[in-house]
Protein backbone atom coordinates (compact mmCIF):
# COMPACT_ATOMS: atom_id res chain seq x y z
CA UNK A 1 0.00 0.00 0.00
CA UNK A 2 1.24 3.46 -0.90
CA UNK A 3 2.06 5.76 2.00
CA UNK A 4 0.41 9.08 2.54
CA UNK A 5 2.25 11.88 4.35
CA UNK A 6 0.74 14.41 6.74
CA UNK A 7 2.94 17.01 8.43
CA UNK A 8 5.97 14.76 7.98
CA UNK A 9 4.21 11.65 9.33
CA UNK A 10 4.07 8.68 6.96
CA UNK A 11 0.84 6.71 7.34
CA UNK A 12 -1.42 4.27 5.55
CA UNK A 13 -5.10 3.40 5.72
CA UNK A 14 -6.54 -0.08 5.20
CA UNK A 15 -10.05 -1.45 5.40
CA UNK A 16 -13.54 0.04 5.47
CA UNK A 17 -15.75 1.21 8.30
CA UNK A 18 -15.23 3.39 11.37
CA UNK A 19 -11.69 4.71 11.70
CA UNK A 20 -9.36 3.35 14.38
CA UNK A 21 -5.84 4.70 14.78
CA UNK A 22 -2.74 2.89 16.02
CA UNK A 23 0.49 4.26 17.52
CA UNK A 24 3.48 1.90 17.80
CA UNK A 25 6.21 1.63 20.43
CA UNK A 26 9.65 3.19 20.65
CA UNK A 27 12.23 1.97 18.10
CA UNK A 28 9.48 0.36 16.00
CA UNK A 29 7.66 1.43 12.85
CA UNK A 30 4.98 -0.15 10.69
CA UNK A 31 7.71 -1.96 8.77
CA UNK A 32 9.48 -3.21 11.91
CA UNK A 33 6.26 -4.42 13.54
CA UNK A 34 5.24 -6.27 10.38
CA UNK A 35 8.65 -7.96 10.31
CA UNK A 36 8.09 -9.31 13.84
CA UNK A 37 4.70 -10.58 12.73
CA UNK A 38 3.01 -10.82 16.13
CA UNK A 39 -0.09 -8.81 15.25
CA UNK A 40 -2.25 -9.78 12.27
CA UNK A 41 -4.70 -6.92 11.79
CA UNK A 42 -7.12 -8.82 9.55
CA UNK A 43 -9.74 -9.40 12.31
CA UNK A 44 -9.86 -5.65 12.88
CA UNK A 45 -9.93 -4.82 9.17
CA UNK A 46 -13.12 -6.86 8.82
CA UNK A 47 -15.06 -4.03 10.44
CA UNK A 48 -12.76 -1.00 10.69
CA UNK A 49 -10.64 1.41 8.70
CA UNK A 50 -7.20 1.07 10.31
CA UNK A 51 -4.86 4.07 10.32
CA UNK A 52 -1.24 3.22 11.14
CA UNK A 53 1.65 5.67 11.06
CA UNK A 54 5.34 5.90 11.83
CA UNK A 55 5.95 8.08 14.88
CA UNK A 56 8.12 11.18 14.51
CA UNK A 57 11.73 10.13 13.88
CA UNK A 58 10.77 6.50 13.24
CA UNK A 59 10.46 4.56 10.00
CA UNK A 60 9.51 6.76 7.04
CA UNK A 61 8.41 9.79 9.10
CA UNK A 62 10.53 12.90 9.40
CA UNK A 63 12.65 13.63 12.45
CA UNK A 64 15.40 15.85 13.78
CA UNK A 65 18.10 15.57 16.49
CA UNK A 66 15.99 17.35 19.13
CA UNK A 67 15.01 15.31 22.25
CA UNK A 68 11.96 17.50 22.91
CA UNK A 69 10.33 16.18 19.73
CA UNK A 70 10.18 12.67 21.22
CA UNK A 71 8.73 13.38 24.64
CA UNK A 72 5.26 11.88 24.85
CA UNK A 73 3.37 15.20 25.13
CA UNK A 74 5.02 16.32 21.87
CA UNK A 75 4.28 12.99 20.22
CA UNK A 76 0.69 13.52 21.39
CA UNK A 77 0.64 16.72 19.30
CA UNK A 78 1.35 14.54 16.26
CA UNK A 79 -1.29 11.98 17.24
CA UNK A 80 -3.97 14.65 17.73
CA UNK A 81 -3.14 16.32 14.42
CA UNK A 82 -3.30 13.01 12.54
CA UNK A 83 -6.52 12.04 14.34
CA UNK A 84 -8.11 15.30 13.24
CA UNK A 85 -6.91 14.64 9.72
CA UNK A 86 -8.59 11.20 9.46
CA UNK A 87 -11.55 11.21 11.83
CA UNK A 88 -14.01 13.34 9.89
CA UNK A 89 -15.12 15.41 12.87
CA UNK A 90 -16.35 12.47 14.95
CA UNK A 91 -14.66 10.99 18.04
CA UNK A 92 -12.29 8.24 16.93
CA UNK A 93 -11.13 4.98 18.48
CA UNK A 94 -7.38 4.75 19.05
CA UNK A 95 -4.89 2.06 20.04
CA UNK A 96 -1.36 2.54 21.35
CA UNK A 97 1.47 0.18 22.19
CA UNK A 98 4.20 1.03 24.75
CA UNK A 99 5.39 4.53 23.76
CA UNK A 100 2.18 4.68 21.74
CA UNK A 101 0.20 4.06 24.94
CA UNK A 102 1.98 6.94 26.66
CA UNK A 103 1.39 9.14 23.62
CA UNK A 104 -2.30 8.21 23.51
CA UNK A 105 -2.86 8.88 27.21
CA UNK A 106 -1.33 12.34 26.87
CA UNK A 107 -3.53 13.02 23.82
CA UNK A 108 -6.69 11.75 25.53
CA UNK A 109 -6.15 13.64 28.78
CA UNK A 110 -5.51 16.83 26.82
CA UNK A 111 -8.46 16.45 24.44
CA UNK A 112 -10.87 13.71 25.58
CA UNK A 113 -13.62 14.72 23.16
CA UNK A 114 -11.53 13.65 20.17
CA UNK A 115 -11.62 9.98 21.24
CA UNK A 116 -14.33 7.35 21.72
CA UNK A 117 -12.66 4.17 22.98
CA UNK A 118 -9.03 3.45 23.88
CA UNK A 119 -6.92 0.29 23.60
CA UNK A 120 -3.70 0.44 25.66
CA UNK A 121 -1.20 -2.30 24.73
CA UNK A 122 1.81 -3.14 26.93
CA UNK A 123 1.78 0.07 28.97
CA UNK A 124 5.39 1.03 29.73
CA UNK A 125 7.16 1.72 33.00
CA UNK A 126 5.90 4.65 35.05
CA UNK A 127 6.74 6.30 38.36
CA UNK A 128 9.21 4.26 40.41
CA UNK A 129 9.51 1.54 37.78
CA UNK A 130 10.59 4.16 35.25
CA UNK A 131 13.70 5.25 37.15
CA UNK A 132 15.85 2.44 35.75
CA UNK A 133 14.34 2.86 32.28
CA UNK A 134 15.23 6.57 32.26
CA UNK A 135 18.84 5.73 33.06
CA UNK A 136 18.91 3.00 30.42
CA UNK A 137 17.73 5.46 27.78
CA UNK A 138 20.24 8.13 28.84
CA UNK A 139 23.09 5.62 28.87
CA UNK A 140 21.97 4.34 25.47
CA UNK A 141 22.01 7.84 23.99
CA UNK A 142 25.54 8.43 25.25
CA UNK A 143 26.66 5.05 23.91
CA UNK A 144 25.21 5.67 20.43
CA UNK A 145 27.03 8.99 20.26
CA UNK A 146 30.32 7.34 21.25
CA UNK A 147 30.13 4.04 19.38
CA UNK A 148 27.32 4.32 16.84
CA UNK A 149 23.93 2.69 16.31
CA UNK A 150 25.25 -0.69 15.12
CA UNK A 151 27.35 -1.19 18.26
CA UNK A 152 24.39 -0.20 20.44
CA UNK A 153 22.12 -2.68 18.66
CA UNK A 154 24.70 -5.42 19.08
CA UNK A 155 24.74 -4.76 22.81
CA UNK A 156 20.93 -4.63 23.05
CA UNK A 157 20.66 -8.00 21.34
CA UNK A 158 22.68 -9.57 24.15
CA UNK A 159 19.67 -9.11 26.44
CA UNK A 160 17.18 -11.96 26.60
CA UNK A 161 13.84 -11.33 24.94
CA UNK A 162 10.75 -11.65 27.16
CA UNK A 163 10.25 -15.29 28.09
CA UNK A 164 6.92 -15.59 26.31
CA UNK A 165 8.65 -14.81 22.99
CA UNK A 166 11.55 -17.23 23.43
CA UNK A 167 10.04 -19.46 20.72
CA UNK A 168 9.33 -16.58 18.29
CA UNK A 169 12.45 -16.29 16.09
CA UNK A 170 11.28 -13.03 14.51
CA UNK A 171 11.14 -11.22 17.87
CA UNK A 172 14.36 -9.30 18.44
CA UNK A 173 15.64 -5.88 19.42
CA UNK A 174 15.84 -3.44 16.53
CA UNK A 175 15.51 0.27 15.88
CA UNK A 176 13.98 1.66 12.67
CA UNK A 177 15.49 5.07 13.44
CA UNK A 178 18.32 6.96 11.76
CA UNK A 179 21.51 6.82 13.80
CA UNK A 180 21.77 10.61 13.90
CA UNK A 181 18.29 10.87 15.46
CA UNK A 182 18.44 7.84 17.76
CA UNK A 183 20.18 9.60 20.72
CA UNK A 184 17.47 12.27 20.72
CA UNK A 185 14.72 9.63 20.65
CA UNK A 186 16.34 7.94 23.64
CA UNK A 187 16.70 11.19 25.58
CA UNK A 188 13.12 12.14 24.80
CA UNK A 189 11.96 8.83 26.26
CA UNK A 190 14.13 9.39 29.34
CA UNK A 191 12.54 12.78 29.98
CA UNK A 192 8.91 11.68 29.90
CA UNK A 193 6.28 9.66 31.77
CA UNK A 194 2.54 8.97 31.77
CA UNK A 195 0.19 11.84 32.65
CA UNK A 196 -0.53 12.41 36.37
CA UNK A 197 -2.91 9.98 38.06
CA UNK A 198 -5.58 12.63 38.52
CA UNK A 199 -5.62 13.34 34.79
CA UNK A 200 -5.86 9.64 33.93
CA UNK A 201 -8.65 9.18 36.49
CA UNK A 202 -10.69 11.82 34.67
CA UNK A 203 -10.76 9.98 31.35
CA UNK A 204 -14.33 8.95 30.47
CA UNK A 205 -13.46 6.53 27.67
CA UNK A 206 -14.16 2.79 27.82
CA UNK A 207 -10.64 1.34 27.79
CA UNK A 208 -9.17 -2.09 27.05
CA UNK A 209 -5.71 -2.76 28.51
CA UNK A 210 -3.65 -5.58 26.97
CA UNK A 211 -0.48 -6.69 28.77
CA UNK A 212 1.99 -9.55 28.48
CA UNK A 213 4.02 -11.26 31.16
CA UNK A 214 7.80 -11.53 31.70
CA UNK A 215 8.79 -8.13 30.28
CA UNK A 216 10.38 -5.67 32.75
CA UNK A 217 10.18 -2.84 30.21
CA UNK A 218 6.39 -3.29 30.13
CA UNK A 219 5.58 -4.53 33.63
CA UNK A 220 2.10 -5.83 34.36
CA UNK A 221 2.14 -3.51 37.38
CA UNK A 222 1.63 -0.50 35.07
CA UNK A 223 -1.41 -2.17 33.53
CA UNK A 224 -2.79 -2.92 36.99
CA UNK A 225 -2.22 0.70 38.01
CA UNK A 226 -4.14 1.91 34.95
CA UNK A 227 -6.91 -0.58 35.65
CA UNK A 228 -7.30 0.84 39.15
CA UNK A 229 -7.03 4.47 38.02
CA UNK A 230 -9.18 4.60 34.89
CA UNK A 231 -12.91 4.75 35.63
CA UNK A 232 -14.01 2.36 32.85
CA UNK A 233 -11.27 -0.16 32.08
CA UNK A 234 -10.81 -3.88 31.67
CA UNK A 235 -7.51 -5.81 31.56
CA UNK A 236 -6.33 -8.92 29.73
CA UNK A 237 -2.88 -10.34 30.47
CA UNK A 238 -1.25 -12.78 28.04
CA UNK A 239 1.12 -15.52 29.21
CA UNK A 240 1.95 -16.93 25.74
CA UNK A 241 2.82 -15.58 22.32
CA UNK A 242 -0.20 -17.42 20.93
CA UNK A 243 -2.45 -15.42 23.22
CA UNK A 244 -0.77 -12.14 22.20
CA UNK A 245 -1.70 -13.01 18.62
CA UNK A 246 -5.39 -12.80 19.65
CA UNK A 247 -5.07 -9.09 20.49
CA UNK A 248 -6.36 -7.66 17.18
CA UNK A 249 -9.47 -9.84 17.45
CA UNK A 250 -9.94 -8.83 21.10
CA UNK A 251 -9.57 -5.17 20.14
CA UNK A 252 -12.12 -5.58 17.33
CA UNK A 253 -14.68 -7.10 19.69
CA UNK A 254 -14.12 -4.35 22.23
CA UNK A 255 -14.38 -1.54 19.68
CA UNK A 256 -17.51 -3.08 18.15
CA UNK A 257 -19.27 -3.29 21.52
Amino acid sequence: MTDSVFDGLAYDVRGEGPAVGYSHGIFFSRRAEDAVGLLDWEPLLASHRLVRYDARGHGSSSGAPDPALYEWPRLADDLIALADHVRGGEPVDWMGQSMGTGTLLHAATRSPGRFRRLVLMIPPTTGETRVAARQMYRDGADFVERRGKDAWLKGMRQFAVPEIFADVPSYRYDADIDGEVLPSVLRGAAATDLPPAEAIAGLPHPTLILAWESDPVHPVSTSEYLLETLPDARLHVSATAADVRTWPARAARFLDA
